[in-house]
């Protein structure tokens, strides 16, 4: 793990707790506070909401069922093993099983006292100091925003990405090199994933979604399976394609087009930022060229020769790739014409609001 801001804000909730605790409730040992804090801090302000929500439940829930347990079977471990094994059912049933783990280490904290209420409601408090000081402090210090941190991840991973597959059929970047890359290329792309799938269960879930909100929710999408799509052009490359027989007018062929792919990806992106003219002859002529390519690959290879039926699958790979870089162009090109149309709107109605 590397250090971020949800490290930081992890030592700060916890240092809270503490001094919370130590200030109003006077623990003996505030370490359920700390330990609470800990559990309770989230990558995203619905899920700190939602875990708040669900633990507020759960514990409440397990403090009392842990009470009971504590002063009819006493705080003999079969006795424990029995109520954490309840506590566990409940919250299974209830959905809230990410809630389980916190709300364990409170009912064996109360259930250490045999019934004493005094200790279980202090030990409930000390846990609920800790969950709302990670969550103040995860909606007031650098509040998490997926969203933001997406967009400016996604030319980072396409950046790595469009360097491993210029040099990926051309095969002069070192196979060490090119393992490591692609490895951590992967690991990028589904920290990509994870941080869509966070805002876009925050837009669902904490508010009514605009059109243009969901529009964008449609564009991000695209951008992530088209990276997807060519880490697969990767993958295949790897699997597939130096273990097929080749001439060099085939690797002369397969690297010509990939540069291609990768340029037409670099502008749809570049399009996005409204960094290009409109062109709208370079996407025609895009889907031309990809549609020949998967035409000649499949016409001019002879499928009976060994190892190509490996270099199909490369193909279809790099068109699969393209076919979703030209779907994302249209979404660019279409997202343009919309905040073009609606500055022309706010042009005509500030100008009819003109005394």
């Amino acid at each position: 793990m590397s250090f971020g801001a949800r490290v930081l804000k992890t030592g700060i909730a916890v240092t809270l707790a503490l001094y919370l605790s130590s200030l109003f409730l006077n623990p003996q040992s505030p370490v359920p506070a700390a330990i609470a804090a800990i559990f309770a801090m989230q990558p995203s302000i619905y899920r700190s909401w939602k875990y708040f929500l669900d633990q507020l439940q759960t514990t409440t829930l397990g403090a009392i069922v842990a009470l009971v347990g504590g002063m009819v079977l006493s705080n003999e471990p079969i006795a424990v093993g029995l109520i954490i094994v309840l506590v566990i059912m409940i919250c299974l049933k209830l959905n809230m099983g990410e809630t389980v783990g916190l709300t364990l280490v409170t009912v064996v904290s109360i259930m250490e006292a045999s019934g004493d209420w005094h200790f279980a409601l202090n030990r409930f408090l000390l846990t609920l100091v800790g969950i709302v000081s990670a969550f103040l402090i995860n909606i007031t210090v650098f509040p998490p925003k997926p969203k933001v941190q997406f967009v400016k991840q996604i030319h980072s991973v396409f950046s790595g990405m469009s360097l491993l597959l210029r040099t990926s059929i051309s095969d002069e970047i070192k196979e060490v090199v090119f393992r490591e890359e692609k490895s951590n290329l992967g690991g990028s792309i589904k920290s990509l994933s994870d941080k869509y799938n966070l805002f876009e269960e925050e837009q669902k879930k904490m508010k009514r979604s605009k059109f243009s909100e969901t529009r964008q929710m449609v564009v991000y999408k695209q951008m992530l399976l088209s990276l997807q799509k060519g880490y697969e052009v990767l993958d295949s490359v790897e699997r597939h394609y130096f273990q097929a027989p080749r001439t060099t007018a085939m690797d002369q062929f397969f690297d010509s087009h990939l540069e291609l792919v990768i340029k037409f990806h670099e502008h749809a992106l570049l399009k996005f930022e409204d960094k290009l003219k409109p062109n709208g002859e370079e996407a025609a002529q895009f889907v031309l060229d990809n549609d020949r390519f998967m035409e000649q690959a499949i016409t001019q290879f002879d499928i009976d020769k060994e190892g190509m039926l490996r270099l199909s699958i490369v193909a279809a790979a790099i068109y699969d790739y393209g076919y979703q870089l030209e779907r994302l162009n249209r979404l660019a090109e279409h997202v343009h014409s919309a905040s073009e149309d609606k500055e022309s709107q706010d042009k005509i109605l500030n100008w009819l609001k003109w005394p």
